[in-house]
């Protein structure tokens, strides 16, 4: 597939010869970059194929725990597996002071393919389905995250900032404030080096409408495999950063109960052969021309988000952030240019025409989401499905009743049962990962937390 060989390496070594260290990133279910350092003179061995870890690595739950139910002929006894350097993602790891590199890696099959396991096997999946049909999507991400003070109390601040002249923090809404830029400047300026050292596309950054929270968005791609291995470097770079800093910086869904919650937009579109786009119309017309497979693609996004909604919030701390008001979507709602829907069409040229998916948290796995949505689509386009009417620029959707699953375990049923997801996804990884969430879910439900005490011990 996309795997490193040893040329790479020894150009890279030739470029860096300070570097000593090499950090592996493994990427897990949950969309975490578990890792292991190795010493300058393994480097050649994991270039060369000889480089194993246990097998269950990418089945750990969020705390590392391993969750009964997993498939046993897969994970019995915990073997070996062979793990491969991704092409083009070594790179020096610029907020460290030892001399390290980083490379991002893939569980491989022996003849060199995306073994089963791998988290970005059901997106490869879907890639195929869109082969057969002629077709190529193109994909962009936008996170949203906190920056968070430095403290050793139980809960964290976000990062605010200071009024100039004064001691104080400024508090309300600050969306796309300069001041915010030039006082993190220092540190915003170190995540662009990073992403430039890294390969990681930006495009814009800046502060979101709750204090301390901000956007960041990457690129477009045609290789939409790509794009879900930049969200996971670039979620890796916004954390090093941060702590190189003195700060903290947090993906969460929700991390604060009256601020709104951080989300995971992806931005897809899809192209023929000729490289026209499918949803573009011949004419431009204000709102756009809904052509067919912009209609069919809607419909089918709309009929899979309840099977796809533990793949969008996989944390019982996820679906906090889906409340009226908050900017997250509350139903299956689609319109042009209006940001409280969960299918948004964005303002754009014909041939950028696209939509935008705002369901998924900051906390999902950014390869899952993007093969959940691509699925979406795929699936509309050959079933024909048909949308609900769209939501008008003037409707205030503030106040509307949530009508997406509220719960994580009502969402990992609905992706037992689901119909569509399966058949693009793999009937062995829905297993597998709503094995995993429900692990997670019935260990997090088990827990008194002090809420509980706060409640119920004195008047019980």
């Amino acid at each position: 597939m996309n795997f490193a060989d040893r040329g790479e390496l020894d150009d890279f070594l030739r470029t860096h010869p300070e570097v000593q260290l090499l950090e592996v990133l493994m990427p897990d279910m949950n969309g975490l970059l578990r890792c292991k350092r190795i010493q300058r003179r393994e480097f050649a061995s994991l270039f060369e194929g000889g480089f194993t870890v246990p097998v269950t690595v990418p089945y750990l739950g969020i705390r590392g725990d391993m969750y009964a139910g997993q498939d046993q002929r897969i994970i019995g006894g915990d073997p070996d597996q062979l793990i491969l350097p991704v092409a083009g993602t070594l790179a020096p790891i610029p907020w460290v002071d030892s001399p390290t590199a980083q490379v991002l890696t893939g569980f491989a099959t022996g003849d060199g393919r995306y073994a089963d396991m791998d988290p970005r096997a059901p997106l490869l999946r879907v890639l195929e389905r869109y082969r057969a049909s002629g077709l190529s999507p193109v994909v962009a991400t936008e996170l949203e995250f906190y920056l968070l003070e430095d403290g050793d109390g139980p809960r964290p601040s976000p990062r605010l900032g200071r009024i100039p002249g004064t001691g104080e923090r400024q508090h309300g809404i600050q969306y796309c404030m300069p001041d915010d830029l030039i006082e993190c400047d220092a540190f915003l300026e170190d995540v662009r080096g990073a992403c430039e050292r890294q390969a990681v596309p930006l495009t814009a950054i800046h502060s979101e409408f709750s204090p301390g929270q901000w956007e960041i968005n990457t690129h477009h791609q045609h290789d939409a495999l790509l794009a879900g291995d930049h969200a996971l470097l670039l979620k890796r770079i916004i954390k090093g950063v941060a702590r190189r800093h003195g700060l903290g910086a947090t993906f969460m869904a929700k991390p604060f109960a009256d601020q709104g919650g951080s989300g995971l937009h992806i931005h897809a579109s899809a192209y023929r052969e000729d490289g026209s786009n499918i949803f573009a119309h011949h004419e431009a017309t204000t709102p756009p021309t809904l052509t067919e497979p912009l209609r069919h693609a809607i419909g089918g996004l709309q009929a899979t988000i309840d099977e796809a909604m533990a793949i969008f919030a996989p944390n019982p701390n996820s679906y906090r952030r889906f409340t009226p008001g908050a900017f997250a979507p509350a139903g299956r709602s689609w319109g042009y240019d209006h940001r409280e829907v969960a299918l948004r069409i964005p303002a754009s040229t014909e041939q950028n025409r696209r939509i935008e998916h705002r369901i998924a948290g900051a906390d999902a796995n950014p390869h899952f989401v993007v093969a959940a949505v691509l699925a979406g689509i795929h699936y509309g386009l050959e079933a024909g499905a048909t949308p609900s009417e769209p939501v008008t620029r003037e409707m205030d959707l503030s106040d509307s009743e949530v009508t997406i699953p509220q719960r994580l375990d009502t969402a990992i049923g609905l992706l037992r049962s689901g119909k569509v997801l399966p058949h693009y996804l793999g009937e062995a990884f829905i297993d597998a990962f709503a094995t995993q969430r429900q692990g997670e879910s019935d260990l997090y439900h088990a827990q008194v937390p002090d809420l509980d005490y706060a409640w119920y011990l004195r008047a019980l």
